[in-house]
């Protein structure tokens, strides 16, 4: 179902429903105001009646009741020509009354049998029909004059005029219908070009949406695109860059590995055999380390946070174990100065790659039998780890290049892919932590910070 139909589905049947009820407010009002219209009419029948019948019935005399003939007969017919009018004139009824007897009433009025009526207002049902009836009693005299009226033509007249108005409503609902239709198409128009406007994108083509003729509903929607696609943009920017540059790194590699193999096919002698295997076992090694370090980046790039709270010394401790075996073959003198309430709130996995790498950093370009200082400071609103070093370290002009992916700041440096600190500072972005590049307090080396925020 479409956002059109959707939207007249919900707004035409709320328009039905308010002209419904609109109409059940007329209806009320209609009925009030007629009523006391009438009302009013039959008191004023009952006192006109009473003027002209004054001396008729003032008279003394006792004398049988007198039947007003209908008017259809005393007036040649005339109310016949309008069958609306007879109806109406058929529809009114009066009687007079002298003490306890009857003196005049029209020909359709109530029989001596119903009772006179009390002062006032009165609904009495005759015949099956329910009347309005209305008793005036004459002060200083024993007459009392009664108009009655069918209630059923106060009610014809407030249908009637219901329908009247209804009938035009009811026509004009299907023109609603199409105003309402044609107002949310064009309403939605906007929406629908700025969905061709998607729609009609290549996947190379990122530029921005233009705003321009947008209303101000849509400025923010169309804005967000703007930003995701800006997003996108950088981002794939940054994986055709990544690609491209990795594919030149592993080309090395492998194309040494295979000159190794086209040398150890013509080699003469197994000593010769030998050295070839050793040297392409190391270039298959540093190959290996480089595809993943890459597979590492690409994990770090895309993998979803999610925070808990850790022990940073236990972290750091279990990255310290794991490369035991290193320091021991090497000689190394680490020492590890933590604290046992060090918690973070932060991606443990993430954390622990990024301390891994700083320590295989440290390890890889720091002297055998050297000395590695690993700590866990309290500061305000954050814990510091640092890892300290005997190694080259990095001049000041060339840390901010440290960084960048496939740099490699040593020249002897064969064996590295430069993806090290790439990784680390692309973590470091992700959990929000804060990384510095110092000189360890003995003067040389390289003291690498990580400032992370405490819970």
């Amino acid at each position: 179902m479409t956002l059109s139909l959707r939207l007249f589905l919900r707004i035409l049947p709320t328009v039905i429903i308010t002209i419904a009820i609109v109409g059940v407010f007329a209806y009320r009002s209609a009925t009030r105001e007629i009523s006391n219209i009438y009302d009013a009419q039959l008191i004023n029948d009952a006192n006109v009646i009473w003027s002209l019948l004054n001396r008729p019935l003032t008279r003394s005399a006792q004398q049988p009741t007198f039947q007003i003939p209908d008017l259809d007969f005393n007036m040649d017919n005339q109310l016949a020509l309008n069958e609306d009018a007879d109806d109406y004139a058929d529809a009114h009824s009066f009687r007079s009354w002298r003490g306890d007897d009857l003196a005049i009433v029209s020909s359709n009025a109530f029989p001596k049998t119903v009772k006179r009526f009390e002062e006032g207002f009165s609904d009495y049902q005759y015949d099956n029909e329910l009347w309005r009836v209305y008793s005036l009693p004459i002060p200083d005299a024993k007459i009392t004059i009664e108009v009655a009226e069918k209630i059923g033509l106060r009610q014809g007249l407030v249908e009637k005029i219901l329908l009247n108005l209804s009938f035009p409503l009811l026509v004009l609902i299907p023109v609603i219908a199409v105003l309402i239709w044609l107002g949310i198409a064009s309403g939605l128009s906007n929406i629908r070009g700025l969905v061709r406007q998607i729609r009609s994108r290549t996947p190379d083509d990122l530029s921005t949406i233009s705003t321009q003729r947008l209303p101000k509903d849509l400025v923010p929607l169309a804005t967000a695109l703007n930003n995701l696609l800006e997003k996108l943009g950088r981002s794939l920017t940054m994986e055709r860059r990544f690609s491209d540059l990795a594919a030149h790194q592993l080309r090395t590699p492998q194309a040494g590995i295979k000159l190794l193999l086209q040398l150890l096919a013509r080699a003469d002698s197994n000593e010769e055999r030998q050295a070839l295997l050793k040297d392409l076992t190391s270039s298959n090694e540093r190959a290996m380390h480089m595809t993943e370090q890459l597979l590492g980046l690409a994990r770090v790039s895309h993998q979803p946070v999610q925070l808990e709270t850790v022990n940073l010394q236990n972290v750091t401790a279990s990255s310290v174990a794991d490369f035991g075996g290193v320091l021991d073959s090497r000689g190394f003198a680490l020492e590890l100065d933590g604290n046992d309430h060090a918690f973070v709130h932060t991606d443990a996995s993430l954390l622990r790659v990024m301390i891994d790498n700083v320590l295989d950093n440290a390890i890889k370009y720091s002297p055998t039998g050297s000395k590695i200082d690993v700590r866990i400071e309290d500061q305000p609103k954050r814990w510091l780890l640092s890892v300290s070093d005997q190694g080259p370290g990095i001049a000041p002009e060339q840390r901010q290049a440290a960084f960048q992916r496939f740099n490699r700041l040593h020249a002897s440096d064969r064996d590295g892919a430069g993806l090290g600190l790439p990784i680390v500072a692309d973590i470091a972005r992700r959990l929000e932590i804060e990384i510095r590049l110092l000189v360890p307090t003995w003067g040389t080396g390289l003291r690498f910070e990580m400032a992370i925020p405490k819970p």
